[in-house]
C-alpha cells in the first residue's frame, strides 16, 4: 500500500477517487459527476480550475458566516495547539462558555444545554428528553418537514426521504402544515390548520392528550419549501401544548442564529418552545456541532433525574470553540443586522423580478431565508413541477438551477420552490448580481408558463 503525495491531487484526481470511493447523501451514485471544489472564501468557492461560484445556499445552510472566515478559523486553530479533545464527563473552558452564551441568547427562560454533532442529534435528545420528562411516548410532527436523518428524526421527518426509512421509531403522530399558498384545509375562515391551535386540539382529541409528550416543529419549514406561519400561528399551538402538559420543541436548526434576520425565527412571534434545538448558523458548520437547548423547568427537573443521554464527541473542544467564536463574530460585526437589511433588498429585487416573470407565483421570506413558488399558472397555481418529482417531471426546475450554475450562481430547490439562502456576510452587489442571474434563467421558467 503507498500514500498518494498531495501533490498529484488535481481537479481530475479528486474527481475520480469520488467517484470511486465516496458515498454521497441522498443520491444514485453513478448519477453523480460532482464539482471537484479547491477552495471558498466569503460568499464564493472556486473549482480547480479557477471557476467562481456565488454560494447562494450558504451549501447546507449552515455556512451563515460564509466560507473560511479567518478569525473563526483561527479559533479552531487555536484550540487545537491547547486541547483538541477531551471527554464529555470533564468540565472544559470553550463548552462552559458556548453554553453560558446560549443561555443569554436563546429566548425566555431556555438556560442548559447538551452538545452534540448535529441537528439530528439534537432532535434525537430532545423527543427522547421530552418523554422522559412527561412521561408519555407519543410525538406530533409536520408534514412538510425535515429534522435530520437519524432513526428517530427521519421518523419525525415528514418529507418523502422519509419513505425508505419506514418502519421507524414508534409514537409519530402527524399534523398538517400552515402552508397559505396551498392550504390543506382549503382555507375556510378561520382555518384551523393555518391558526394551529384548533387543527391541534382535534389531534389531540384522536389521540389522547395524555399519551403525547411533545409537539415538534420547524417554526419556519426550512428543506421543505420554505413556508412561514401566520402571526398567531405559534402562539395557538403554545397554548395548546400548555393547556395539556405537553412539551413544544422548535428545531431551529436551520432558521436559528440570524438566517431569517433575528437571532431565532421565533423571536419574530415571541413565543418561547420548552426546548430549542440548534446546529448549522450555531458555528457556520465549520466543526460538526449541534445542541439542544432547555427551559429552567426542565433544568430543574435534571437536577434530580438522570438524563439518559450521551456521545463521544458531546462537547467537542474544537466544535465548541468554534461556536464561541462564532456568536463573537456575529455580534462583533452586526452579522444579524446585515442578514436583515440584505434580505430587504433581496426581497425588494424578487418583487421587481415576478413583475418580470409570470412564472413567480409566490414570494416569501425574512432576512436572508426566502423561498421562490414557481408555478405554470398563477390563476391556479398548478406548481412548476409536480410534489416529489423525479426525472422528466423535475427536468423544468433542473434546467434552471444548471444555468443558474454555468452562469456562476449556485443554488438548489425543493421541487418546485426555489431556496435563496446565501451566507448572511453577504454584500449588495452580491445580492445583486445573483439578481441578474435569476433575471435571466427565470426566463426557462417563463418558457413552461400557460395561464
Amino acid at each position: 500500500m503507498t500514500v498518494t503525495d498531495s501533490d498529484t491531487w488535481t481537479g481530475q484526481r479528486v474527481r475520480e477517487a469520488d467517484r470511486e470511493y465516496v458515498i454521497h447523501s441522498w443520491s444514485v451514485q453513478g448519477a453523480l459527476d460532482p464539482i471537484p471544489v479547491a477552495g471558498g472564501a466569503g460568499s464564493w468557492f472556486w473549482d480547480y480550475e479557477g471557476r467562481k461560484y456565488l454560494d447562494f445556499q450558504s451549501q447546507l445552510v449552515n455556512l451563515n458566516l460564509g466560507h473560511q472566515h479567518p478569525r473563526l478559523v483561527e479559533a479552531i486553530r487555536q484550540q487545537a495547539e491547547q486541547l483538541c479533545y477531551i471527554g464529555p464527563g470533564f468540565a472544559e473552558r470553550s463548552r462552559a462558555e458556548l453554553a453560558e452564551m446560549l443561555a443569554e441568547l436563546t429566548p425566555g427562560d431556555l438556560k442548559m444545554t447538551f452538545f452534540t454533532t448535529g441537528g439530528a442529534a439534537a432532535n434525537e435528545n430532545a423527543i427522547r428528553l421530552a418523554r422522559h420528562v412527561t412521561g408519555r411516548q407519543k410525538v406530533i410532527a409536520r408534514y412538510r418537514s425535515y429534522h435530520g436523518a437519524t432513526n428517530g428524526a427521519i421518523s419525525l421527518t415528514g418529507d418523502p426521504r422519509r419513505w425508505s426509512a419506514e418502519p421507524g421509531m414508534p409514537g409519530v403522530v402527524r399534523m398538517l402544515d400552515p402552508y397559505t399558498y396551498r392550504c390543506p384545509a382549503g382555507h375556510p375562515d378561520p382555518c384551523p390548520v393555518c391558526t394551529g391551535g384548533p387543527h391541534l386540539e382535534e389531534i389531540l382529541r384522536y389521540e389522547n392528550p395524555d399519551t403525547v409528550a411533545a409537539v415538534i416543529i420547524e417554526p419556519v419549514t426550512g428543506t421543505n419549501g420554505l413556508i412561514y406561519p401566520p402571526d398567531g400561528y405559534l402562539r395557538s399551538l403554545r397554548e395548546v401544548c400548555d393547556r395539556y402538559g405537553i412539551m413544544l420543541i422548535f428545531d431551529e436548526v436551520m432558521a436559528g442564529f440570524g438566517r431569517t434576520g433575528t437571532w431565532f425565527a421565533c423571536d419574530h412571534w415571541d413565543v418561547v418552545p420548552d426546548i430549542v434545538t440548534t446546529a448549522k448558523g450555531l458555528n457556520s458548520g465549520y466543526v460538526p456541532l449541534g445542541a439542544m437547548t432547555v427551559s429552567s423547568r426542565i433544568s430543574d427537573w435534571l437536577k434530580d433525574n438522570m438524563f439518559w443521554g450521551g456521545l463521544t464527541y458531546a462537547g467537542h473542544p474544537l466544535a465548541c470553540a468554534s461556536g464561541v467564536a462564532s456568536l463573537k463574530i456575529m455580534q462583533d460585526e452586526h452579522v444579524v443586522e446585515n442578514a436583515k437589511a440584505m434580505g430587504e433588498r433581496l426581497g425588494a429585487g424578487l418583487a421587481r423580478l415576478a413583475e418580470q416573470h409570470p412564472s413567480i407565483g409566490e414570494i416569501r421570506g425574512r432576512g436572508l431565508f426566502y423561498g421562490v413558488e414557481l408555478v405554470k399558472d398563477r390563476e391556479s397555481r398548478e406548481p412548476l413541477v409536480p410534489f416529489n418529482a423525479k426525472g422528466p417531471a423535475a427536468a423544468p426546475v433542473g434546467r434552471l438551477l444548471k444555468a443558474a450554475m454555468e452562469r456562476g450562481l449556485y443554488l438548489t430547490a425543493n421541487f418546485n420552490v426555489l431556496r435563496l439562502t446565501p451566507p448572511l456576510v453577504i454584500r449588495d452587489s452580491e445580492i445583486d448580481l445573483a439578481l441578474d442571474v435569476l433575471d435571466d434563467v427565470l426566463k426557462l421558467a417563463d418558457e413552461q408558463y400557460v395561464g
